[in-house]
């Protein structure tokens, strides 16, 4: 599904992370995690075809990636939602299936249909005819996945939607993620800070740090020898005593997280 072969990215002269050598196989789930500004929505960029590598290549279903591909959804970093807002969840939704057509006049019986299955998949059929100002950061985050879902893509890019949720709500949108990932066989890379509420569903992991990339499972990536190696200063990978991942050392100390 993707293949990454000693990639360099960055912006103009300067290189972001270099020499990545990685593949993600289908129906596998990816977290994609490091510091602020190490370059993980970069990755994404690239996927999408909004950016090219600096060297190296990079392939989406052995194509180079190209801008607008439907088998890609994706749920972008921040989507400005306003409380004044009035438009329908399941409006929303349907601008998955007709691109930029609006309106009433456009509302076809086989377009709400297909909305309402996405909703119904991500367990949000209830928030159909709510408006979308109304809505908490999970009932937000179940839309928005809604409306990737709803093209029936075979690969989801998810940047950063546990961002704003507590730990149960990411939880429950992690594992809402997962069965879809099974249930449909999806290919999905998913941006967070901290590993902790994925841990337990992943396949692989894509550490992005100190302008480098790490990657394959959990136990391989988040270990301390593996960490040390990839910031080039001393990372120790302990555990708390509710069995969560507690990384202490690289640019700084986080739950889940150096960096």
């Amino acid at each position: 599904m993707i293949r990454a072969d000693h990639l360099q990215v960055g912006y103009g002269t300067h290189s972001v992370w270099s020499d990545a050598t990685f593949d993600v196989q289908r129906g596998e789930f990816v977290a994609v995690i490091g510091p602020n500004g190490a370059g993980k929505t970069t990755l994404f960029r690239m996927l999408l075809g909004l950016q090219q590598p600096q060297a190296g290549r990079l392939t989406v279903f052995d194509e180079t990636p190209r801008r607008g591909n439907r088998r890609i959804g994706y749920v972008p970093q921040r989507h400005t939602i306003d409380q004044d807002t009035h438009i329908e969840c399941e409006s929303l939704v349907r601008l998955g299936v007709s691109g930029t057509r609006w309106g009433p006049g456009f509302a076809l019986r086989e377009e709400r249909e297909v909305a309402r299955a996405a909703l119904e998949a991500v367990g949000a059929t209830d928030l159909a005819h709510k408006s979308l100002g109304t809505l908490s950061g999970g009932e937000l985050q179940r839309v928005f996945l809604a409306e990737a879902l709803v093209g029936n893509p075979e690969m989801l890019l998810l940047d950063e939607p546990l961002s704003n949720l507590d730990l149960r709500r990411s939880r429950v949108l992690v594992d809402l993620v997962a069965r879809l990932v099974r249930s449909r066989n999806v290919t999905t890379l998913l941006v967070a800070h901290d590993i902790n509420p994925l841990i337990h569903c992943l396949d692989k992991v894509i550490y992005i740090a100190n302008g480098r990339v790490a990657t394959g499972t959990p136990d391989e990536v988040l270990t301390s020898e593996s960490l040390t190696a990839l910031y080039g200063v001393r990372v120790e990978v302990l555990h708390d005593s509710r069995n969560n991942l507690v990384i202490v050392g690289g640019e700084d100390s986080h739950g889940g997280e150096a960096g």
